[in-house]
């Protein structure tokens, strides 16, 4: 699979390592500072749409590159006040108006003799693919509301295009492998070097409404349309990605709900995967609207239902397997799920563990050993994150978690359960508690980054 979208972005504004900030939003190598910049520093402006909100990042790079790849930092990262721009489709106008605050953020930063040669792209994510399946006319409003406000900048715009699922995630495996220093590294004998193939990792992205895969396999990749290739700081590397639309959290969450309420006898809806003493109203319209959901509401439907946590983590996850397909892979051992084809895996795995409330819970989930001296407090905090009644500190909160409602109060259990089944159904799983921490640098925007060796897992 070629990467044909904007292919200036990748050779020209941010090298590729750069233009990975789309994805993964990770690229926190040197802190923005108050020194004065060289003459020669370029800067690169991106937008990151995805389906629950909006992030701008501004990257700079010296005017020299290695092999014609920029050695990129990231400079600013500003989180667009509001949703993400898909939930505009009613006000398409709105979608241009929520990013004038970060835009103009960017606009101090980068120095105003530079404004008109600073290149700024705006990449759209799972969120908007799914507007754009349930009504193209919407999306194309949006995209046209968000070119005029950015192209009204004294910058130079190249635009706002909806990328792929596949180079959503190739996009994160060049991020992933960047921040940590496989891709190339400086040496103390003021070298550029690049590190053997074999030790680049594999990255998993979940995120709202789509989960993407990609890594560099063993052998051949036999289904091209899932091979991505990239011309990165002299070498040409070869990797297997796929992208699950409908697999991000978000979307999971809302088709689990649809599934209870099909299920429920009544107007009551009893959830697993939320804490018992959790109670809130939900307008069923609001599940079948997305395009993840295929089937149609109940004819007899009420316009209200009740969602009452169980606590219940075993129920939960037999719920959430119940959204997986795999029994169309077996037997087949280039398969993951849903029948998609994915060559065996290799190697190390980052994955972006966004909903992970602990650790400890997360080692639990995995059914990894602990260290004696944390065993007691890991099991803790599943019991506070997973089982039982609604914690004290939500229900002090004055009922805010229930007021938002069911689709927004799911991550403290139904996150990482999700991304237990998830990471074992791409075949990602097994083997200890891996010891690795990430170097400071990987873990950007207060987002914690956690390294699987074969399916083991750690945090920053």
């Amino acid at each position: 699979m070629g990467l044909t979208w904007k292919k200036r972005v990748l050779t020209a504004l941010l090298g590729a390592a750069a233009a990975s900030g789309l994805t993964m939003l990770i690229l926190l190598l040197v802190e923005a500072t108050s020194v004065l910049l060289p003459a020669d520093t370029k800067f690169g402006i991106v937008f990151d749409a995805g389906s629950s909100h909006t992030s701008l990042f501004v990257y700079r790079w010296p005017a020299d590159k290695e092999n014609n790849t920029g050695v990129v930092s990231q400079a600013l990262a500003c989180q667009v006040k509001g949703p993400g721009i898909s939930s505009y489709a009613s006000n398409p106008a709105q979608a241009g108006e929520s990013l004038q605050g970060c835009l103009e953020e960017a606009l101090a930063l980068v120095p105003e003799a530079r404004h008109q040669e600073t290149p700024m792209f705006l990449g759209a994510t799972a969120g908007m693919r799914l507007l754009s399946q349930k009504n193209s006319s919407q999306a194309g409003d949006i995209f046209a509301a968000v070119s005029r406000v950015l192209g009204q900048a004294p910058l130079d715009f190249w635009g706002a295009e909806l990328l792929a699922g596949q180079a959503e995630g190739a996009l994160g495996w060049i991020t992933i492998n960047y921040v940590l220093g496989m891709l190339i590294k400086y040496s103390f004998s003021g070298e550029w070097i690049r590190p053997p193939e074999g030790t680049l990792v594999g990255a998993l992205d979940m995120g709202g409404a789509s989960t993407q895969i990609t890594f560099v396999p063993g052998g051949p990749i036999l289904d091209k349309n899932t091979q991505a290739t990239f011309h990165l700081y002299g070498s040409e590397h070869r990797v297997y990605t796929h992208s699950y639309l409908c697999f991000g959290r978000d979307q999971m969450l809302t088709r689990l709900l649809a599934r209870l309420v099909e299920s429920s006898p009544g107007p009551l809806v009893r959830h697993p995967c939320y804490h018992s003493g959790y109670r809130a109203t939900l307008s069923p319209a609001t599940l079948y609207e997305s395009p993840c959901v295929h089937t149609t509401p109940p004819p007899d439907l009420a316009w209200h239902l009740t969602v009452e946590g169980t606590g219940n983590p075993g129920a939960c996850v037999s719920a959430i397997r119940g959204l997986f397909n795999f029994s169309s892979c077996e037997g087949r051992g280039h398969c993951a799920f849903d029948g998609v084809y994915q060559p065996p895996v290799r190697g190390r795995f980052y994955a972006r563990p966004s909903y992970f409330p602990d650790p400890g819970l997360l080692q639990l989930l995995l059914h990894l050993p602990l260290p004696e001296p944390h065993l007691q407090a890991a099991a803790d905090h599943r019991q506070r994150h997973c089982l039982g009644v609604l914690p004290e500190t939500l229900e002090a909160g004055g009922g805010e978690l229930a007021r938002a409602g069911p689709l927004a109060a799911g991550p403290l259990c139904f996150g990482p359960v999700y991304t237990h089944t998830a990471a074992r159904g791409l075949r990602v799983q097994g083997g200890d508690l891996a010891r690795h921490r990430v170097p400071q640098a990987g873990c950007v925007s207060h987002r914690p980054v956690a390294p699987i060796l074969a399916g083991r897992w750690a945090t920053c």
